[in-house]
């Protein structure tokens, strides 16, 4: 079951032909509606050296927000949202996060309007199946919402929370 935060929804879907925004006019358009540190980077289609890249960048972004444990969670689930992007989209992603008082936001952009669900591994599936399970039991909230072309996939973590 998909968890939202307070004020937050699906949006509609924009045309399909809408443009791709560039990495910077992700983190502009975020920067200016919160005005708090917060990064952005393009991930590469099928690079998965942008897994450990991106937990790297958000452990930067939080160092000082104050909440290791919460940090270390914060890590694990943008590499799971990167990872998932990246393996079952073929195309590239957009990673933005976003750190405010009341807590940190991440957010994952695709271009693939197909929408991800939660599902239960099969032991036979070794270690894949498991990522969108641990969003959503670690995420105080999380979700999906289309975006122009494709998706965005987030997760939230309360300051307040332990």
């Amino acid at each position: 079951m998909e968890r939202q935060a307070r004020g937050s929804g699906p949006t509609a879907i924009a045309s399909a032909s809408a443009a791709r925004p560039t990495a910077e006019e992700t983190a502009d358009d975020t920067a200016e509606r919160t005005g708090e540190p917060q990064l952005s980077r393009r991930l590469g289609r099928a690079d998965l050296r942008a897994v450990p890249e991106a937990r790297r960048a958000v452990r930067e972004l939080l160092q000082g927000w104050g909440k290791p444990e919460r940090s270390e969670t914060a890590e694990l689930l943008t590499s799971e949202l990167v990872t998932n992007a990246l393996v079952h989209t073929d195309d590239d992603a957009v990673l933005t996060a976003t750190v405010g008082p009341d807590g940190l936001r991440v957010e994952v952009r695709d271009f693939v309007a197909r929408r991800p669900s939660p599902r239960m591994p099969r032991t036979d599936d070794g270690t894949h199946g498991r990522g969108l399970v641990l969003v959503q039991s670690l995420a105080d909230a999380w979700g999906v919402r289309t975006h122009g072309v494709g998706k965005v996939v987030w997760f939230e973590l309360d300051a307040r929370a332990a």
